[in-house]
């Protein structure tokens, strides 16, 4: 193949073209992306570049966002707070209501999917001064959340999670400062009354 042809931009267009072509037809998580990107109701199909507003804290480990006309609800992927009813519940939702409140309510997300309920599961994050959180971390780390072990293993920062909670256990804050029932525990409990 002549040398002019192989450095020709048109060329090297075509090639990447072929090859995004290529993985998608070899590779169904490929294909899977590439459809949810497309899809306006996948959580994938959220912007992570752009911020969001926080519209409101519902728990210790969910809120609800909102960019232009668009509000979205969002579950923490990987951890679980307690719920309000729940001793330490109110502490709980106040610490992410600071942690927000903190960032004047400007949040990233990062979905990482649906739940059963319809919510974007996602990390979220903040900034400020330069200075980057993660707020699923935050929770975890000052005992207002535990790792949720079932469903921590799809979350990017899992390994930073459970570091997070090893932190709050070993200075018994929050949640591990006494013998308090899960929140799982408490919502099936509270579904077999």
């Amino acid at each position: 193949m002549p040398k002019k042809l192989l450095n020709s931009p048109v060329f090297l267009l075509a090639s990447i073209v072929s090859f995004i072509a290529l993985a998608a037809a070899l590779s169904p998580k490929t294909r899977s992306l590439v459809e949810a990107a497309a899809d306006s109701r996948s959580p994938r199909a959220m912007a992570l570049s752009q911020q969001w507003t926080v519209a409101s804290v519902a728990d210790g480990d969910t809120i609800t966002v909102r960019r232009g006309g668009e509000t979205k609800k969002i579950r923490f992927c990987g951890i679980d707070a307690p719920e309000k009813a729940q001793p330490l519940g109110k502490e709980s939702k106040a610490n992410l209501q600071r942690l927000v409140n903190e960032v004047g309510g400007r949040v990233m997300i990062t979905p990482i999917e649906s739940d059963r309920y319809g919510r974007t599961v996602a990390e979220i994050f903040s900034s400020k001064n330069g200075v980057e959180k993660s707020l699923n971390e935050e929770q975890l780390s000052s005992g207002n959340a535990y790792i949720y072990t079932q469903y921590v293993g799809k979350c990017p920062n899992k390994i930073a999670f459970g570091n997070a909670e090893v932190i709050a256990q070993s200075k018994k804050l929050g949640v591990w400062s006494g013998n308090y029932q899960r929140p799982w525990d408490y919502r099936k409990q509270q579904r077999n009354r």
